[in-house]
């Protein structure tokens, strides 16, 4: 990674992240599966939104900002690394929240307050209807203490945070070439759009073509389509004179979204049960759990086929205590 176009960051996350097989949970499919474990991010910074973080919060301390405005359910891991980084760094932090089936207790949320963030709860309605005036209104109040804001997008997912995935693409590349593997796949959650985007963005900087897959965990694949491709335009807009040397490739599988965002049907705890057991890796119920099922399935199925395959590890360990009861009820099922 030594195109000097890259912007400057807060170093927030423990990088280089590992790579390791599956070798005991692939044996019984036809591909050898690899774990990218951005799980390993950090521990209270842990997962994908802490990469994006270095680059957003580098540019709010450029810009002189005090305070950080941001999004997302109430158990939503962004917004708990939002929390934390925050705290490191010096700034305010506000957390506008949506009501997950009323799992307002424990899990990030308990992490958020303990980080010192203000939180706002707004049921599913107020929050999915009005979420840019939530954020606007918040942003005023601080604003008139004479407070500078910097509203972040869910998932700090835009034309900035992207930058933290296209250096993990790199990243990747360097992981292959030391395994000395060429992946057909490369496969990841999808929940905001921007670990997507962002991957996307590095491997055309890099030159580098492969199979980019973004498993849904909400919306339709012709949502995450658009958001992408939103995404990539803001990051062109923002730096018009980096040139990509590849073209950009990325789809989307929405087969796998369920009964919707955070809702884990039986056979996605089922699957983080199995991983957890004879992998040692903690899958979590509402992103990695969900779109892992998808990707071994469609492995099963026939993609990547005799070959390998790797899957970005994106973390959200922390949100499997909302759901003891569900994989309580399946341990009382053995």
């Amino acid at each position: 990674m030594t195109a000097d176009y890259w912007p400057a960051k807060e170093r927030l996350a423990q990088l280089p992240t590992p790579m390791h097989r599956l070798a005991r949970f692939d044996q019984s499919l036809d591909a050898r599966l690899w774990l990218k474990r951005d799980d390993l991010t950090g521990f209270v910074l842990s997962g994908n939104k802490v990469r994006k973080l270095e680059y957003v919060l580098a540019y709010a301390k450029r810009s002189g900002v005090t305070r950080i405005i941001t999004c997302g359910g109430v158990q939503s891991n962004h917004c708990r690394a939002t929390a934390f980084a925050c705290a490191q760094l010096g700034l305010a932090c506000h957390l506008v929240l949506r009501d997950t089936q009323g799992r307002n207790v424990g899990g990030n949320f308990l992490l958020d307050q303990m980080a010192g963030a203000d939180c706002s709860i707004y049921s599913v309605k107020e929050f999915a209807s009005g979420l840019p005036s939530l954020m606007s209104y918040w942003a005023g109040i601080y604003e008139a203490k004479g407070e500078v804001v910097l509203e972040v997008p869910t998932g700090a997912s835009d034309g900035v945070g992207i930058w933290g995935y296209a250096a993990a693409a790199f990243e990747l590349i360097e992981d292959f070439q030391r395994e000395g593997i060429s992946p057909e796949v490369v496969a990841c959650a999808t929940g905001s759009g921007g670990t997507q985007a962002g991957l996307a963005l590095g491997f055309a900087l890099a030159g580098y073509e492969v199979d980019l897959v973004g498993y849904a965990v909400c919306d339709d694949a012709a949502y995450f389509d658009r958001k992408v491709a939103a995404d990539i335009a803001d990051w062109r807009r923002r730096n018009p004179d980096v040139r990509l040397q590849a073209p950009l490739r990325y789809r989307t599988v929405d087969a796998y979204v369920g009964a919707g965002y955070a809702k884990p049907g039986e056979a996605d705890l089922a699957l983080a049960l199995k991983v957890a057991s004879t992998e040692g890796v903690l899958l979590d119920p509402v992103y990695t759990g969900k779109a892992f099922y998808g990707f071994t399935a469609d492995v099963q199925n026939g993609l990547a086929s005799n070959a390998d395959a790797v899957f970005v590890h994106t973390g959200g360990g922390f949100g499997v205590f909302p759901y003891v009861n569900e994989f309580e009820r399946r341990w009382s099922e053995r």
